[in-house]
């Protein structure tokens, strides 16, 4: 089966950031119209000591975990930016150690998610965009996460998504967004993410809510549910199962299977689909992403080169 290429993106070299509400819908990108989404699939960060061990070659240069990281898997998520943000020439330097249609997701920091009056965020917001922007286009969805124990007011965080930018640039921008109080999650949330065109997070995990409603014109899936006790994290029968969930996704469909709070209203149309093994067993983890994408049919852009 043949896959949509990613839209295109022209970054610039002077970012402006357009939250407008009157302004989303002329500044969303054109729906893809490829008989199917692309699909991309990943792990949370690259730095992590086991790694080193069942993963990376004997011998690599921390220095570059990244170069090879991204040339067995096709999108990395990362975390450290939800600890801090890091300057522009840092994003850039990771820009420039990836390969060609390689993908990075990115946590927003904690500074930001944890503030205690969301809709006076716009500043932070803009601070953290501006410079993950070097990205370029690289640079995919950017998930806000809204850790459990944290109570959401319907008023602020409605003003809060309006201070999210469609646009950085000449490019697009993506939001995802991963509500962890469940009492939070109902028709009303999912509308105001529909509204605007946001993805909702679908977590493969019994801690957290996990539903597959579709808000976006992607789908954003977190799995974390690897095992150490199997080297591929999950077992093959349930990996391949999610290489279904997700062409089923990408050609405009929705797996039956996976629990939703509402009755679908979703457009059958193309989606680009983000899945990411992440936390549960984490050094079981690139495995399972290269099993997948192995069942997929996809191989990343580029071999490593020693």
């Amino acid at each position: 089966m043949a896959y949509g290429g990613l839209r295109g993106v022209h970054p610039e070299s002077r970012i402006f950031l357009t939250s407008r509400a009157t302004d989303r819908t002329m500044n969303r990108q054109t729906p893809s119209t490829t008989a199917s989404g692309r699909v991309t699939v990943g792990i949370g960060g690259w730095t992590f000591a086991p790694w080193r061990d069942n993963f990376y070659p004997k011998g690599l240069v921390q220095r570059r975990e990244l170069e090879f990281a991204s040339r067995h898997v096709t999108a990395i998520e990362i975390n450290g930016t939800y600890y801090g943000t890091q300057k522009p020439a840092t994003y850039a330097k990771w820009r420039d150690e990836t390969p060609q249609g390689f993908v990075f997701s990115a946590k927003a920091p904690k500074r930001i998610m944890a503030s205690r009056a969301l809709a006076k965020t716009g500043p932070q917001i803009e601070d953290f965009v501006g410079g993950i922007a070097e990205l370029g286009d690289k640079l995919g969805p950017l998930v806000w996460q809204f850790e459990q124990g944290r109570k959401l007011e319907a008023g602020d965080f409605a003003e809060f998504l309006d201070l999210l930018p469609m646009q950085a640039g000449a490019r697009g921008l993506r939001h995802v967004l991963d509500v962890r109080d469940a009492s939070f999650i109902d028709a009303r949330f999912l509308d105001s993410a529909r509204k605007r065109g946001m993805a909702t997070v679908f977590t493969d995990s019994p801690d957290y809510p996990s539903f597959a409603d579709i808000t976006a014109d992607f789908v954003y899936a977190r799995l974390m549910r690897t095992r150490s006790s199997i080297a591929t994290g999950y077992p093959e029968a349930e990996l391949q199962a999610w290489a279904e969930r997700a062409l089923r996704w990408a050609a405009g469909g929705e797996p039956e299977d996976l629990p939703k709070i509402t009755p679908s209203t979703a457009e059958a149309r193309p989606r680009d689909v983000f899945l990411y093994f992440i936390s549960a067993a984490k050094e079981r983890n690139p495995a399972a992403a290269m099993k997948l994408l192995e069942q997929l049919g996809l191989r990343p852009a580029e071999a490593f080169l020693p």
